[in-house]
């Protein structure tokens, strides 16, 4: 559902290259009856579907709804009778309080009551919730930047209880932009400029799903590249903590993990986590580097908000869910030189 945008996109990409997916039909209310490689030319000999209408969808064992945030839960009860698994992209069942979701999208709800029945499609932090789910709401791609960056660190209590603020330099792609919008391809995108200094909606699932409730900052600044989103985060550790408490934090809840990857090294070019060596992937590089004077550690996430931060995550939450290798579909390693 919604098949035109960048998420949407992304999503067929991967699933067409998915050996337990068959994509049986794609919509898009603008576009329908044209064929999907006209909009996605990407996948060109890839899919001779053509978009339909939503009022043309048929059952099907998995709808992927990757409309504007607001659309899917106005419309929820009308999936759930079409599919037997609903995958959303969109921020609708991320929150689990409706509190929180008047206060972060300026309006209520329109089915609280089923707010609890989604499980938040990070699977790094909700694996075995995936298990089996039938409905998963995944991330949001600035939230899944920024808690994969902190959350090993809160969770173990390696940081101190004080203010952390992170910024994210964001791809155009992740301000919601539509594949077939000119305005955001990399040529007409323009130099860097902050799109959102504060209030960003990502915070309250960010501060949801981080242990310890923090205060959470976060600041959006978006960048010339339509990919990708590279995360710092300003964090304080007590004294007598070193980069070694660091590591180890990472190690213990992320050291079996498919799709993290800890990026620190003493020398050469590749230092730190780069978002240009994941385009396609769905991989999140994780590094840091301390002050030791002062206490303050600086962590970096890089990854590409379509695939680890949208798409991706959600293809690996359906492998869960539906008890496939993890790993499924998604063994793109990126590209280098980028």
């Amino acid at each position: 559902m919604g098949g035109s945008g960048y998420a949407g996109g992304e999503f067929l990409r991967l699933a067409l290259n998915h050996p337990h997916l068959h994509v049986t039909q794609v919509t898009s209310e603008r576009n329908a009856g044209t064929p999907v490689s006209m909009v996605h030319p990407n996948l060109r000999g890839r899919t001779n579907l053509k978009f339909r209408k939503a009022a043309d969808l048929d059952e099907a064992d998995i709808i992927v709804l990757a409309l504007p945030h607001g659309s899917a839960a106005k419309k929820i009860a009308e999936y759930e009778a079409r599919g037997k698994i609903i995958v959303d992209l969109s921020a609708d069942f991320r929150l689990k309080d409706p509190e929180i979701y008047r206060a972060t999208y300026g309006e209520d709800h329109p089915t609280p009551e089923k707010l609890g029945e989604w499980v938040y499609g990070n699977p790094e932090l909700h694996r075995e919730e995936l298990r089996g789910a039938t409905r998963i709401a995944c991330a949001g791609c600035f939230a899944t930047s920024v808690i994969l960056a902190l959350y090993p660190l809160l969770k173990l209590g390696v940081l101190l209880p004080k203010d952390i603020i992170a910024t994210g330099l964001v791809g155009s792609s992740a301000a919601g932009a539509s594949a077939s919008d000119s305005s955001h391809h990399p040529e007409r995108a323009g130099s860097l400029r902050v799109y959102k200094p504060v209030g960003h909606r990502h915070t309250a699932e960010a501060q949801q799903e981080l242990p310890g409730h923090f205060p959470l900052h976060l600041t959006a600044i978006s960048t010339p590249r339509v990919r990708g989103i590279l995360t710092t985060a300003h964090a304080w550790i007590p004294d007598g903590y070193s980069d070694r408490d660091v590591w180890s934090a990472y190690r213990e809840v992320y050291g079996a993990e498919p799709f993290i990857r800890i990026v620190k090294v003493a020398k050469g070019i590749h230092r730190y986590p780069d978002p240009m060596l994941l385009d396609g992937t769905n991989y999140c590089d994780i590094g840091f580097e301390m002050d030791q004077d002062t206490g303050r550690v600086v962590l970096m996430s890089a990854i590409d908000n379509l695939v680890k931060g949208t798409a991706g995550h959600a293809i690996q939450s359906l492998n869960i869910a539906l008890d496939w290798p993890e790993t499924t579909g998604l063994e793109f390693a990126g590209l280098h030189p980028a």
